[in-house]
C-alpha cells in the first residue's frame, strides 16, 4: 500500500478493503506481519521515547487509527485517504479469518473481560476459530505467554495491552514464530466485551468518536490534550 509521511512517520493510505486484502495475501503466504494502529497520543509518546520509536519503525504497517493523524496529514497537504479505526479492523480480520479459515488468539484486558470478549466474538462469528486467549496482567518478561501462543500456532494474534506495552511485547516475542499477524488493538477487547461503549455511528461518521469517549470517560481529558499539541506540530512543519 502507498504511504504518507506525517511528521516523520510513514502511515499507510488507502481503503480498509485494500489493507485487509494485503493482510490476507501475507497470511496466505505465512509471512509474519507487525501492525501498529496509531493515534496522536502514540506518536507523541514515541517522540519522547526513542526506544519505542524504534519499535514502531519496525512495523510493516502503521495505520491512521486516530482522526488526528488524518487531520495532521491534511494540514501538511499530504492527505491520508481515510481513518482506519482499529476496532473496525479487528472485525474485518474476524470476517477474513472466518472466510479463509485463519485462527485467532486474544491477548489482553482483565481476566473476566477477555473471557467475555472471546465469548462475544464467538457468538458474532460462530465459525471463528479462536484457539486461545489470555488476560493482560502479566510481566512482559514472562515467557509462558508466548509459549502458549506458539503451542497453538495462531495465524492472527490480537494484542490489547495498551501502548507502549503491546508494541513492546510484540517486538520482544514475535520472532519466536515464523508466521503470524501481530497487531496492537488497544482497548478493543473492552469494547467487544461491552465494558466500554463505542460511539454511535453518527458520531463516528462526524469524526467525533474522540469527543464521545471523552464525555463518557471524563478521566481521559489529560490524554486528549495531546491532540492539539500534535496538530500544532503539523502546522509548524508545513
Amino acid at each position: 500500500m502507498d504511504t504518507v509521511n506525517v511528521l516523520g512517520t510513514e502511515f499507510i493510505t488507502g481503503s480498509m478493503d485494500a489493507l485487509v486484502a494485503e493482510m490476507d495475501e501475507r497470511l496466505s503466504q505465512k509471512q509474519q506481519t507487525f501492525v501498529v494502529t496509531a493515534n496522536p497520543e502514540i506518536m507523541m509518546y514515541a517522540e519522547k521515547d526513542k526506544a519505542y520509536a524504534e519499535i514502531l519503525n519496525k512495523a510493516d504497517y502503521i495505520t491512521p487509527d486516530g482522526i488526528g493523524i488524518v487531520i495532521g496529514s491534511k494540514i501538511l497537504k499530504r492527505p491520508i485517504q481515510e481513518r482506519l479505526a482499529g476496532y473496525d479492523l479487528v472485525h474485518q480480520l474476524f470476517t477474513l479469518a472466518v472466510d479463509k479459515g485463519y485462527s485467532v488468539y486474544f491477548l489482553g484486558a482483565k481476566p473476566d473481560v477477555i473471557e467475555r470478549a472471546s465469548a462475544y466474538a464467538q457468538q458474532l462469528y460462530p465459525r471463528l476459530n479462536i484457539v486461545g486467549y489470555h488476560h493482560g496482567f502479566f510481566d512482559l518478561n514472562d515467557p509462558s505467554i508466548m509459549a502458549d501462543i506458539k503451542s497453538k500456532s495462531p495465524d492472527i494474534i490480537l494484542v490489547g495491552l495498551g501502548f507502549p506495552r503491546q508494541e513492546q511485547w510484540i517486538d520482544k516475542y514475535r520472532r519466536q514464530m515464523t508466521k503470524g499477524l501481530f497487531i496492537g488493538v488497544g482497548g478493543s477487547f473492552d469494547v467487544l466485551a461491552g465494558e466500554v461503549k463505542r460511539a454511535p455511528l453518527v458520531w463516528r461518521k462526524a469524526n467525533l468518536e474522540w469527543l464521545y469517549r471523552l464525555i463518557n470517560q471524563p478521566s481521559r481529558w489529560r490524554r486528549m490534550l495531546v491532540l492539539p499539541v500534535y496538530l500544532i506540530k503539523a502546522y509548524k512543519a508545513r
